[in-house]
């Protein structure tokens, strides 16, 4: 298989870069990446010499097409996205660009290359928020955004949807819960609190830090991905990926200072966020039907997670 992997230099992406590389070492694999503060083309030093890595914007069909041409892909999956809510609620535009724009763009590649399929990686901020006790969504329900950014994930999902009724295209969409792993963001959650605590700086959670997330390790996500990837008579479908592993963001915090021998005195509540979506859950019955499932438990993964940034702070 011939892969096309956009944003493989981000923190999914990356993962998936390594893991396919691991477990298919004769496939080829091309990385395009923008290279914006959430990437690191360092991440993909491992297999440097076994990729393809080109620099550029999902944007340009152009270039796009000429990656598909040259290297006869098969298959394009796509983690290029702006993905951070607080961004998007100060400045919506990039969002706009990347996530519906990039989205239409490779829309006009796949019916350029009929044969190539997309697997276009999407989030389960889609839905909107949830309240406590209410049941999981499921990839029919309704798509309500709360930001910016869950907006414009929507508008592509809307997009490529619709690209694959109009046109024909093969695609399909995963919808995952909060991913986390070594590699991601220093401004995301996780990686705030471990960055905080290891230099003793007060750790900011939002109100009263009783938001819930459904947290997903970023392995069994790429796993979920390589899984649905070779499957057949799937496409045009959504599905979602979750692990059942929901926490309020204040015990999450608590347990990475415990983690890291850290007091719970640096903990310190913040303003809330607009909009600030209470809780996420994703039913991934689907999914865990045709024979995938998660593989690491929350506790492993944290501890995984730690001891990576752990490691990099040291440096």
């Amino acid at each position: 298989m011939n892969l096309l992997v956009t944003g493989g230099a981000g923190f999914i992406g990356s993962h998936f870069v390594l893991r396919h590389i691991a477990q298919r070492p004769d496939d080829t694999v091309v990385v395009l990446d923008k290279l914006t503060y959430a990437a690191d083309k360092e991440f993909l030093d491992p297999v440097n010499e076994r990729i393809r890595f080109y620099k550029g914007d999902i944007i340009d069909v152009q270039v796009v097409s000429e990656i598909i041409r040259r290297y006869d892909i098969d298959a394009i999956v796509n983690f290029a996205a702006e993905t951070h809510v607080d961004r998007s609620i100060a400045d919506p535009i990039p969002f706009l660009h990347t996530n519906i724009l990039g989205m239409q763009s490779l829309i006009e590649v796949c019916k350029l290359f009929p044969k190539t399929l997309l697997l276009h990686i999407s989030t389960d901020e889609v839905y909107g928020d949830l309240e406590d006790g209410e049941r999981a969504r499921k990839p029919d329900d309704p798509l309500t955004p709360s930001s910016p950014y869950a907006a414009s994930k929507a508008a592509g999902d809307l997009l490529l949807l619709a690209a694959v009724r109009t046109y024909g295209i093969r695609a399909r969409i995963t919808r995952c819960t909060n991913n986390y792993g070594p590699h991601q963001a220093s401004e995301k959650f996780i990686p705030t609190v471990i960055r905080n605590a290891l230099a003793g700086k007060p750790v900011p959670i939002y109100a009263t830090g009783k938001n819930k997330r459904d947290w997903l390790f970023v392995y069994d996500h790429c796993d979920a991905i390589e899984f649905l990837l070779t499957r057949d008579d799937i496409d045009g479908r959504v599905f979602h990926v979750s692990a059942d592993a929901e926490r309020e963001n204040m015990d999450v915090a608590k347990t990475l200072l415990r983690l890291l021998g850290k007091p719970e005195t640096l903990l310190q509540s913040v303003p809330d966020r607009p909009g600030h979506d209470w809780r996420y859950a994703l039913d991934s019955s689907e999914l865990r039907g045709l024979g995938w499932k998660p593989a690491v438990t929350f506790e492993e993964g944290l501890k995984k997670t730690v001891d990576w940034y752990v490691e990099r702070a040291g440096r």
